[in-house]
């Protein structure tokens, strides 16, 4: 399947108070706009708005066929201003927010003339983004699934961010040693000891998990520029929707939390879950059980498309 890149041009003022021309991207996926239910997917950290099809990063969850279904659905997808798909670049990353994003999103939704979804699914910094914008507009969309996030970066996960914002500031292969660094959050130690079990390459002559991380950094450092990076990080280490607002939001509300998440954990997700249960919304939680933390949202399908498919099913 493949979608061509469509852009939007227009002019925004962050909450910063700086002028930008946006040249937002996009793509869709599956049937024509306005021909059935649209389904708003927001990207993660180093994803983009192709999400489907045969380079989709989320090809295994979207597409015909799969638990969302291009031949019943329209998705879409926006790329974070900055994120570099469409060779769009910020170079002030912190004049932008998470809620600069949400702002922009909902501009081109404005834009496209579409004024209600029926579901917004994000992972990660995606999710952060999906509480932002709903936030701002709650009765946008009759469904919500956050993966794997939090309506707010908590201490753990900024601290986190702030050692990746040390090392994308050095002059000495930043982006190679911020991803290094970043897989060891966005996985476990369980999952790498069972990976690896301290094997030696003789080839190499370093430890196969050694070699793994570089292989890792060196892999982002080719498809993905430092300027993307630092505003990504930069965004991930400041998502704070409004909680006053929380329970204003409309939504249908599915929060998917990874049992061993370190940068967003299921125990944060639960206390968020459990606050809004008080107020009597709408809202339900699921918990991912696996070995590898925070990258599961990406990795284990099988439970990943069970949820999504009874979430979709009781709609």
């Amino acid at each position: 399947m493949k979608t061509e890149l469509k852009h939007i041009n227009f002019s925004y003022r962050t909450d910063s108070q700086k002028e930008y021309n946006i040249p937002l991207s996009y793509q869709l996926f599956g049937k024509d706009l306005f021909s059935a239910p649209i389904i708003l997917v927001n990207h993660a950290l180093t994803g983009n708005s192709n999400v489907s099809g045969e380079k989709g990063w989320w090809k295994q969850l979207i597409g015909e066929h799969q638990v969302i279904d291009t031949g019943q659905y329209t998705v879409l997808c926006f790329n974070i201003p900055g994120n570099g798909f469409d060779d769009f670049f910020i170079d002030e990353c912190e004049d932008f927010t998470p809620s600069d994003i949400a702002n922009i999103f909902l501009k081109g939704l404005e834009i496209l003339n579409i004024k209600s979804l029926h579901a917004i699914i994000g992972g990660s910094l995606g999710g952060g983004i999906g509480w932002e914008m709903l936030v701002k507009k709650p009765h946008l969309a009759e469904i919500f699934i956050p993966v794997a996030c939090d309506f707010k970066t908590h201490d753990w996960l900024h601290a986190q961010c702030l050692v990746q914002k040390f090392l994308l500031n050095q002059n000495d292969e930043p982006l190679q040693k911020a991803r290094i660094h970043a897989m060891l959050c966005y996985r476990t130690p369980e999952s790498l000891n069972n990976r690896f079990q301290n094997r030696y390459s003789e080839e190499k002559q370093r430890l196969e998990s050694e070699d793994w991380l570089v292989y890792h950094g060196k892999a982002l450092n080719e498809r993905f520029s430092l300027k993307s990076y630092k505003l990504m990080n930069h965004l991930l280490m400041n998502i704070n929707a409004n909680e006053e607002h929380l329970e204003k939001i409309q939504a249908r509300m599915h929060m998917i939390s990874v049992d061993t998440d370190l940068f967003f954990p299921a125990s944060e997700i639960r206390m968020c879950f459990e606050k809004l249960k008080e107020k009597n919304k709408d809202v339900f939680y699921h918990e991912i059980t696996s070995v590898h933390g925070h990258d599961a949202f990406l990795m284990e399908y099988k439970q990943l498309n069970t949820i999504i498919k009874n979430i979709l099913k009781n709609e």
